[in-house]
């Protein structure tokens, strides 16, 4: 399965779990179900806004991108993160409102049932777009999948509160849990837009990173130094440029030679496409 086809599983069972968790959430008058609605709601827009920059990312380098469009992963990972804060808000809002203006809770079995099922579907859709996430190193479907992970833990937070509810008839556990939720989504986003920053100021890859392209440049004995390191991310594109010194007697040919094969054993060791440019300078070893 390749990165777009696990954006539309994700965009499917979305909207599935959307339509039961409304359902349920509006027959029992549960504040908690409806906000596990609203989250995924807006999981499924950061679905579709996953789905269309993977695409935007996957197209050829143009006139006005010369390196390519990786970034538009990035930008839809921080517009992901800010989406999951605003389905917080929302949730608070809802929850504390029940709070001053009450209501029953009534069909609690469904909803537990409902939020079991929720969980279960996307701890596996998760899991599944993680695996993907990983192989093809797409930060905009990683982050798709942490929605869903987050959507797990808040399903099953809504499920206890759910059954602590039929257990104590205490209507207050239910905008409790409610809140519960939203601090959970909070923590999510906040992971996210760190993640997603890094790369969209340019900042440079990550020290393991650094750490294997810095150990292939060591082993070349032709190498009498290098400098000006320089690397970053775009999408799931890495770019990494580097000085290399060569004895001035090196000839022109072995030195493009020995750049081309620096340069592909550094793409060798990271998944996807890299940009590396090496720049030989010579060096008087005398």
């Amino acid at each position: 399965m390749n990165k777009e086809k696990a954006a539309l599983l994700s965009i499917f069972s979305n909207t599935c779990l959307i339509i039961f968790k409304i359902i349920a959430g509006i027959l029992m008058g549960s504040v908690s179900v409806i906000s596990e609605a609203i989250h995924s709601s807006i999981d499924l827009l950061a679905s579709f806004i996953a789905f269309f920059s993977i695409k935007k990312a996957s197209e050829a380098e143009d006139d006005e991108h010369p390196f390519g469009h990786g970034k538009y992963e990035n930008v839809s990972g921080f517009v992901e993160a800010l989406l999951i804060l605003l389905a917080a808000a929302l949730i608070i809002y809802e929850a504390v409102k029940r709070m001053f203006e009450g209501g029953p809770v009534e069909n609690i079995g469904a909803g537990m049932f409902v939020m079991l099922l929720a969980a279960l579907v996307n701890f596996i859709i998760s899991r599944i777009l993680l695996r993907i996430a990983k192989k093809t190193d797409s930060i905009a479907l990683e982050a798709d999948a942490m929605h869903l992970l987050t959507d797990v833990y808040t399903s099953l937070g809504v499920f206890i509160g759910l059954v602590l509810l039929k257990l104590t008839k205490i209507p207050i556990i239910d905008p409790i849990t409610a809140i519960l939720v939203a601090i959970l989504i909070v923590k999510a986003s906040i992971d996210l837009i760190k993640k997603s920053l890094i790369d969209l100021v340019d900042s440079k890859l990550p020290d393991d990173d650094i750490a294997k392209i810095l150990s292939i440049l060591d082993s070349h004995s032709q190498i009498t130094r290098y400098h000006s390191l320089r690397t970053r991310r775009s999408g799931p594109t890495r770019e990494i440029d580097v000085q290399v010194h060569v004895n001035e007697n090196t000839s022109l040919v072995d030195a493009h030679r020995l750049c081309d094969k620096i340069e592909e054993e550094i793409k060798s060791i990271f998944p996807g496409e890299s940009y590396v440019m090496i720049h030989p300078e010579p060096e008087n070893t005398n």
